[in-house]
């Protein structure tokens, strides 16, 4: 809290020896981090107030499905999908730009780090009398690299957004879902079925996600609310070029894998191998999701299928000599 700041601590805390100047530019700077801050909530909860006016004012049989992580890519195509076919949708993103496109496209647009505890309490009362009918656990990014070069901090920041966000955001929409009940759709990969090397941390939060889908399924089901695991393959989308950028980040001379850059440059391009159109899993997606009975587990796009079942039929031997030899791991660096 901004409280226990390192400019407020100084400024209480600062040595005799500091000027009248020094201590004042301290809290100066303190006082514009609670302005910002304030600043941000009151941003939020007018956005959340504008939402629920909408909302009241709606079709009561209009279902009502919210999807993180809208910016661009699949987020935005099953924004687009769900829109078209008569649902009211909220639909989530991180920067001011990209909520501004989405409201001038219609959608009940929402500025929402996924990670912020206080913006999803603030969600959940949006919509705790409206209920919620679909909740699509979207938002994501690939952090591709070395698992030795990342470190802990890589792993522990994929996992914040990919995993925790998913306990998270259905944690806080629960009773909405619940009162509609509901159904959770979880978008996993098939990069956690069939770990690939140089997307280590991106390949056990998706194979986390899958894990965690599964004991959502049984542990909501006495309420009524399901949940639908999703494992895309290769999808166009803009994950490729933000996973070469978190690539680039890790890729330096003193990596033990510098000789071998290139070949991480190549996963963390892998998904653009001839992706399915990010409107077509969108189609697909919506139409499992409109069925009587929805699917526990759906595989669409390019590889969702040949990738699984090449991770169930091969001897672990056979599958790591090919994807050592895919990758250039093959000999001694």
């Amino acid at each position: 809290m901004w409280w226990t700041t390192p400019t407020l601590l100084h400024a209480i805390a600062a040595p005799a020896s500091f000027s009248q100047r020094q201590r004042g530019r301290i809290v100066c700077r303190c006082l514009r981090y609670v302005m910002a801050t304030a600043r941000k909530s009151w941003h939020f909860a007018q956005n959340i107030y504008k939402a629920v006016s909408r909302t009241d004012d709606k079709d009561p049989h209009m279902p009502i499905a919210l999807i993180t992580g809208c910016s661009s890519g699949i987020g935005r195509a099953l924004a687009d999908a769900f829109k078209a076919t008569g649902y009211e949708v909220w639909a989530t993103a991180r920067k001011v730009d990209d909520v501004a496109a989405l409201s001038a496209a219609g959608f009940i647009a929402v500025q929402l780090d996924v990670n912020d505890k206080l913006a999803l309490e603030q969600l959940a009362a949006g919509l705790e009398h409206s209920g919620l009918d679909v909740l699509i656990n979207n938002a994501g990014y690939g952090a591709m690299g070395p698992l030795l070069d990342g470190g802990v901090q890589a792993l522990q920041r994929q996992f914040e957004t990919n995993v925790f966000s998913v306990v998270g955001v259905t944690r806080a929409l629960f009773p909405a879902l619940r009162r509609n009940k509901g159904l959770v759709v979880n978008i996993g990969s098939v990069s956690g079925v069939l770990v690939t090397p140089f997307a280590g941390a991106y390949c056990a939060s998706k194979a986390a996600v899958h894990a965690l889908s599964d004991a959502l399924r049984l542990e909501l089901a006495p309420f009524g609310v399901q949940v639908m695991e999703v494992q895309p393959g290769a999808i166009a989308s803009s994950f490729a070029k933000n996973a070469s950028h978190e690539a680039e980040q890790l890729i330096s001379e003193q990596s033990p894998w510098w000789p071998i850059r290139e070949s991480i440059r190549a996963r963390a391009r892998a998904s653009l191998d001839n992706p399915t159109p990010a409107t077509e899993f969108a189609r697909d997606l919506l139409k499992a999701v409109q069925h009587t009975h929805p699917p526990r587990l759906l595989r669409l796009g390019n590889g969702s299928r040949l990738l699984p079942l090449m991770a169930w039929l091969l001897p672990k031997g056979l599958l790591d000599m090919g994807l050592r030899k895919r990758f250039g791991l093959n000999a001694d660096l």
